[in-house]
């Protein structure tokens, strides 16, 4: 797909995106169910099978313009980008600034705010042991880009995250999915108790930088639409109530996620069944 992609281009490589996803539709049972279950949450009722095709090629259509946006060729996109300013607002305080983000949607197109920012130094926060073909796959399209990835665990992931803060940089993290190294916290998320990561919580403590949601939500064809929220302009977790306070931001950012999985519910990306994880 990465060669159909780079040399008949994306229009070829869209079409090649229907019998793949019929493939996965039809033999993907665990995913298409929890896919489904989540549907009915978000939108109170049972998802067709027409509506869970189209989710499937909602994220087959992200992963394949992750190859174009990993190359830097953003101009075959429409990307409407909404909060910038918060952006320029974090990092007025010279601390840096922590981005949140999620599976929902894309998030290599957060690179585009980057572009949009003339250069703006970007670092990501990544467990590539879990992901040894999206690593590859970066190393291959752009070793410029796979260089600014931070692992998760190592033993200099602190001081890489804190040196980048201090040059002024942003740090990218994801806040929603559960890694073996993570200790989960209890929400309420679509009125139903989900276990969510509280690393990124604790590492924005940490770090005391200011924290912005991203999200970067695919509608459709070629269009994007990234926004950008202000979460706090730092993260307090006081001695004496550390576990309740880290409860409550995390409660906090689960809130704001499914506010913006309610507005784009096809862009829901993790496919396991998200309120029954093991433990």
């Amino acid at each position: 797909m990465v060669w159909i992609a780079r040399t008949l281009g994306r229009s070829v490589a869209r079409a090649w995106l229907y019998p793949i996803c019929v493939y996965y539709l039809a033999w993907s049972g665990p995913a298409r169910r929890a896919i489904s279950a989540f549907r009915e949450r978000a939108l109170g009722q049972p998802a067709s099978w027409r509506e869970l095709f189209d989710h499937y090629w909602c994220f087959a259509s992200t992963i394949l313009d992750r190859v174009y946006f990993l190359q830097g060729r953003f101009e075959q996109f429409d990307i409407a980008v909404s909060g910038l300013e918060v952006i320029d607002q974090a990092l007025a305080q010279n601390r840096g600034c922590l981005l949140v983000g999620s599976h929902l949607g894309s998030f290599e197109v957060f690179r585009a705010i980057g572009l949009a920012r003339h250069g703006l130094d970007i670092r990501m926060l990544m467990d590539e042991q879990n992901a040894p073909l999206i690593r590859k796959l970066v190393q291959q399209l752009n070793p410029a880009m796979a260089e600014r990835v931070i692992q998760v665990g190592g033993a200099e992931t602190m001081l890489l995250v804190k040196e980048s803060l201090e040059r002024g940089g942003v740090v990218g993290i994801m806040g929603d999915r559960l890694t073996g190294q993570d200790r989960a916290v209890s929400c309420e998320f679509f009125r139903q108790d989900a276990r969510f990561p509280s690393g990124a919580m604790r590492l924005a403590h940490a770090v005391q930088a200011p924290v912005v949601l991203f999200f970067g939500l695919y509608r459709g064809d070629n269009r994007y639409d990234v926004r950008l929220e202000s979460f706090a302009p730092s993260v307090q977790l006081s001695s004496e109530r550390r576990q309740e306070d880290l409860e409550q931001w995390v409660q906090r950012y689960a809130q704001r996620l499914e506010a913006q999985a309610r507005q784009a519910p096809d862009n829901w990306f993790n496919f396991y069944d998200f309120w029954h994880q093991p433990r």
